[in-house]
């Protein structure tokens, strides 16, 4: 079975699912169905939520795996959790300095 692709190749809009099949008895319901908070992550934010559960949620463990720092995993983490529509209300101070260092036009 194929993954569902959560975000429209095209434009960028979230999916819709129209119809659900059991593949057993061949029922099926039709409607509009929303695909939730994970489908609207990228393949590689997907990655990274699925490390961060087997880790059990613990970013030192994620940050070794991965060998990169502890704030690029935060930074990954934060992405993922804005990607799913959640709030984050305060940024890691390595995107601060970054933003700091970066001059503006």
């Amino acid at each position: 079975m194929e993954r569902i692709v959560g975000t429209c190749p095209a434009c960028g809009a979230q999916m819709a699912v129209k119809r659900l099949q059991c593949p057993e008895c061949g029922t099926s319901i039709e409607g509009n169905f929303d695909l939730g908070r994970l489908y609207r992550l990228t393949p590689e934010q997907m990655q990274f939520i699925e490390l961060f559960l087997q880790c059990e949620g613990k970013l030192n463990k994620v940050q070794k795996i991965l060998n990169v720092s502890y704030p690029t995993a935060k930074a990954r983490l934060l992405d993922a959790l804005r990607a799913m529509g959640y709030e984050v209300k305060k940024e890691p101070a390595v995107l601060r300095r970054r933003r700091k260092a970066t001059p503006t036009p």
